[in-house]
């Protein structure tokens, strides 16, 4: 018996009726999708061996099959979105008022407007490929550590309606990851111009940190 559990990585809680596949390496054709139950536990009958786990459609394991196999996900729609800064929906609007400094960006053929520290108008166009643009803009190229970041500051936004503080983001990443990758001055190290509460925050599709001038 192989067990995969899925969950959310923020709070650890179980995602329910969440589609999950189990192929094995020696297989030509994955098993039947098994729907997660009320405890995030989807249950395969099979003997073991190495393959992959699928989470809708996505693969999110590839290794031995045995036992229990935990899946964190950062939010609910990435259990259904393979982007790499998901959640993705936030109230549509823009924050411009008249005569504001603006600046533009070109996304996928739609003009996309920041303020003049480059956070971003109407947090509801933020994508992917906004966020690589801005950071690129402000000599940043993104890695698999800025996007945790950024997945967490717009988990945390979308849960309580307000940016994460320094406070909260230590204490997050120091359990995700270590005490030394977790410190106020790592972090820095990943967003130099402001830390993660502002520049992170600009990437991310956030407004400025509320008391931030």
């Amino acid at each position: 018996m192989v067990t995969v559990r899925v969950f959310l990585r923020v709070t650890g809680e179980p995602l329910k009726r969440t589609p999950v596949v189990v192929q094995r390496d020696s297989d030509d054709t994955p098993h039947l999708a098994v729907l997660t139950d009320r405890d995030g536990v989807a249950r395969f009958d099979i003997d073991g061996g190495s393959g992959k786990v699928m989470v809708s459609g996505i693969e999110r394991y590839h290794g031995r099959l045995v036992g229990e196999i935990p899946i964190g996900l950062w939010s609910m729609t990435q259990a259904g979105d393979s982007s790499e800064g998901a959640p993705g929906e936030f109230p549509d609007g823009s924050n411009a008022y008249p005569g504001m400094t603006t600046h533009s960006f070109s996304i996928d053929g739609h003009e996309v407007l920041t303020d003049s520290e480059g956070y971003l108008l109407n947090p509801a166009q933020w994508t992917e490929a906004f966020a690589r643009a801005a950071a690129a803009a402000e000599d940043l190229t993104l890695g698999a550590e800025h996007w945790e970041v950024i997945r967490y500051l717009r988990d945390h936004y979308s849960r309580h309606g307000t940016q994460a503080s320094v406070r909260d983001m230590i204490k997050h990443f120091r359990d995700a990851w270590d005490a030394e990758r977790g410190s106020n001055r790592y972090l820095h190290t990943l967003f130099p111009r402001g830390g993660p509460q502002k520049q992170g925050n600009r990437v991310a599709g956030l407004l400025r940190t509320k008391g931030e001038h």
